[in-house]
């Protein structure tokens, strides 16, 4: 097969393979001659598309045509143009609820924390409150790092550094504090030392305000500037956290207490094909097993919001939605900035035209149950099922988000690749067999499999089985080559 019609109703298909001038390709009732080279993943016209009317791709809009378009033509940046540019208002459509999927693995081995959280991992984290203190929390990660050789349920000791915690006013310094705090109590985390450097914005009196209620035994502190030697009082701290730390052994858990991200980054054409609807059935699996998935990245809703909005289990969850779409929106418009800027460089060169198309195959990931809740950026899951969370497109700050949010694992769909991880586990699937084996040290998933035809039941189990075992200890390609930033989202003034 050299070319796949997603939908009897589209108009384009995609290109499966490199096409060139002159083949022959055919799909589903269409047979047109290639008018052009089009690459990989690229779409091609299956009819005569009129000047205005609109390209059809997974039986919806994702622009119109700037021009007539004749069959086999290369459909993309040149000759496709976004419907998008308004806020609209919507009306509540619900659609009934469907059956989701039961597993029939109900366990995996995680921690139990005393919260009634799990977490997948048993590590211990170093939080700064300010970015002054970055390299004081470097180094006593390689400190923590060789202590925890000693403790034997200990997985990892990380910094988690970030650039902020100073000179931030408003929103942006509130929403700083908010993360962090969700840091520190992430159920990730065996204990936690917080650094602070003693004169900053994000003081300790003034995070402990957001912390909230913490145990002792798990949470220390240090403020820099008052300490004599902050390397021998951090080494202390840290075997005391240790020691509290290694007392946790993993231990039978339910899949009902997995709360799992869902994310794409680095998409190409066919993300919308493979492994976002892998994702998509993966996330069905968890939630009717009980569990939790969220999804984010608001931009990448657009042109698609009225599916997640009509999976809404009520009119107030309906609602949230659209104010969640709605206000991202007046975010783009409030910087005067288009709200269709979007799929980035490599997007397009992957084959990805319009935010409209880059949005149909992104909300695919979030499979077919109804949508439970809406979350703000900075807030923590409180039920199960599915979630939307308010976060933008960029992969490092809505990764970012999602473990902020309370999920321990994020599913990362990438066509182009990607090395990035945050500090919870994030399994990296490939939407294509070639970057799977040319980017071993980065994918730990292929679901490229299911153009080599492989049935999406039995990808869907596989990766599920991958999922246990990294919930159960397993490391990702991105723990194992200790890559564990974070990101904050910035919306304001530094002062």
């Amino acid at each position: 097969m050299d070319i796949l019609q997603i939908n009897k109703l589209d108009n384009v298909a995609v290109a499966l393979k490199d096409l060139a001038k002159g083949d022959i390709v055919s799909a589903n009732d269409f047979t047109v001659t290639v008018q052009e080279d089009i690459p990989s993943g690229h779409k091609i016209a299956l009819k005569n598309i009129a000047a205005g009317e609109n390209i059809i791709k997974y039986s919806f809009p994702i622009g119109h045509a700037d021009g007539a378009i004749a069959p086999g033509s290369h459909v993309h940046t040149h000759n496709l143009k976004t419907n998008l540019g308004s806020i609209l208002s919507y009306e509540y459509n619900p659609v009934a609820p469907v059956a989701l999927p039961v597993s029939n693995k109900t366990t995996f081995m995680g921690y139990k924390r005393e919260n009634g959280t799990v977490g997948t991992r048993n590590n211990l984290w170093i939080v700064p409150t300010v970015n002054c203190v970055t390299s004081t929390v470097r180094y006593l990660e390689k400190i923590g790092r060789e202590l925890i050789k000693n403790y034997a349920n200990i997985d990892d000791c990380m910094g988690i550094v970030h650039p902020y915690g100073c000179s931030q006013i408003g929103t942006d310094y509130t929403m700083t504090q908010k993360i962090l705090a969700d840091i520190v109590n992430h159920p990730n985390a065996g204990a936690v030392l917080v650094v602070s450097l003693g004169c900053e914005n994000n003081n300790l009196t003034e995070f402990k305000k957001v912390l909230g209620d913490y145990n002792p035994d798990r949470v220390k502190f240090m403020v820099t500037q008052e300490v004599e030697d902050e390397d021998i009082t951090g080494r202390h701290l840290l075997e005391e956290l240790a020691e509290f730390a290694n007392r946790y052994k993993r231990e039978q858990c339910p899949v009902s207490d997995l709360r799992i991200g869902l994310k794409c980054g680095g998409s190409d054409g066919f993300s919308g094909i493979t492994a976002n609807p892998l994702i998509g059935e993966l996330s069905d699996l968890v939630i009717g097993s009980g569990g939790t998935t969220v999804l984010t990245e608001v931009p990448e809703m657009f042109g698609a919001e009225t599916l997640l909005m009509n999976r809404a289990k009520n009119e107030e969850t309906f609602h949230k939605t659209v104010d969640l779409i709605n206000n991202f929106k007046a975010y783009f418009k409030r910087y005067n900035q288009p709200i269709s800027d979007n799929p980035s460089p490599g997007n397009k060169k992957g084959g990805i035209t319009t935010l409209e198309d880059k949005s149909l195959g992104c909300v695919q990931k979030g499979g077919h149950a109804q949508v439970v809740d809406v979350l703000s950026y900075g807030d923590t899951v409180q039920t199960a099922g599915l979630q939307l969370l308010n976060g933008p497109g960029n992969d490092s700050v809505s990764t970012t988000a999602l473990a902020a949010s309370g999920c321990q694992i994020i599913l990362f769909s990438t066509g182009r690749g990607t090395p990035w991880g945050t500090i919870v586990p994030t399994v990296k699937i490939a939407t294509n067999s070639r970057l799977a084996y040319y980017k071993a040290k980065w994918i730990d998933f292929n679901a490229g499999r299911l153009l080599d035809g492989t049935v999406m039941e039995k990808l869907r189990d596989d990766l599920w089985e991958t999922i246990l075992e990294i919930a159960s200890g397993r490391q990702t390609k991105a723990e194992q080559m200790n890559f564990n930033e974070i990101a904050v989202w910035k919306d304001g003034v530094t002062e």
